[in-house]
């Protein structure tokens, strides 16, 4: 089993996708390190899971060293890392520059940020895996937020990087890309809502369950909705026309009223 007996941390484990990723890890064997902001709900899961809870940023890089520093202290070392924690910040042009920023920060340099202190100790050791909670918006794009999407394409960018660099060394890097997930994030998607979801909403226990499948073949791209990958190929092979069907897709909302 990928995760028996290893010490994996989770962060954004409070609520959603990563609490359903700590849930089938923990029922996987592995040692589960929850990290949220929300620090009841971390508490609240790590209980349940028979994990151990680490609250705090998982974002700033004082945030993330605390956060190596007391995982570390309660497995002994980290073998896995699962970059979980992210937002939705701002909507259209409109979007603030500290909607930007904090995009920025939370959905790429807390990957950049743990990476730079995890990556070497696997490199010695030759295993780790890095693990990030992307988008379909980091393989695609998303109408609406330009932040969310420009940071998540940033998410997906980077871990390629790190997978091109490091997987001859042993390091495992993955990017789980779902669509439209039951999660607070889609209940406050307005009018994008019936758009992410067009091919189903999932829910956060089968984006952990795809995972956990991923896990056992090392793929790079998990896909909890299979037809990402064709809208994948077909933004490779014939991007104007499928930039020509986005735009059609804004058309459409927009005349519902909505992404002005």
């Amino acid at each position: 089993m990928p995760v028996r007996d290893r010490g994996v941390v989770v962060t954004g484990a409070g609520h959603g996708i990563g609490r359903a990723l700590a849930a089938r890890l923990a029922a996987g064997g592995a040692r589960v390190v929850v990290n949220d902001l929300d620090a009841d709900a971390a508490l609240r899961v790590a209980e349940a899971i028979g994990g151990f809870a680490a609250p705090g940023d998982a974002a700033g890089e004082q945030g993330v060293a605390a956060l190596v520093e007391t995982a570390r202290g309660h497995l002994g070392h980290i073998d896995a890392w699962f970059g979980n924690a992210g937002i939705d910040r701002g909507r259209g042009l409109d979007a603030a520059e500290a909607e930007w920023a904090a995009s920025h920060e939370v959905n790429v340099m807390a990957h950049v940020r743990a990476a730079r202190l995890l990556i070497p100790g696997w490199v010695e050791r030759g295993a780790g895996r890095f693990v990030v909670t992307a988008s379909a918006a980091g393989l695609l794009t998303t109408l609406g937020n330009p932040a969310y999407a420009v940071s998540k394409h940033a998410c997906v960018a980077f871990a390629e990087w790190l997978s091109a660099t490091y997987r001859h060394r042993g390091v495992v890097v993955q990017a789980i890309c779902p669509q439209g997930v039951r999660t607070r994030m889609l209940d406050n998607s307005g009018p994008l809502r019936d758009l992410i979801s067009r091919d189903g909403a999932l829910t956060p226990e089968d984006v952990a369950e795809a995972t956990w499948q991923a896990l056992h073949d090392d793929r790079f791209l998990v896909l909890p909705h299979p037809r990402v990958a064709d809208y994948y190929r077909h933004r490779a092979t014939d991007t104007d026309r499928w930039l020509d069907g986005m735009n059609k897709l804004q058309r459409q909302i927009e005349d519902q009223g909505g992404l002005r």
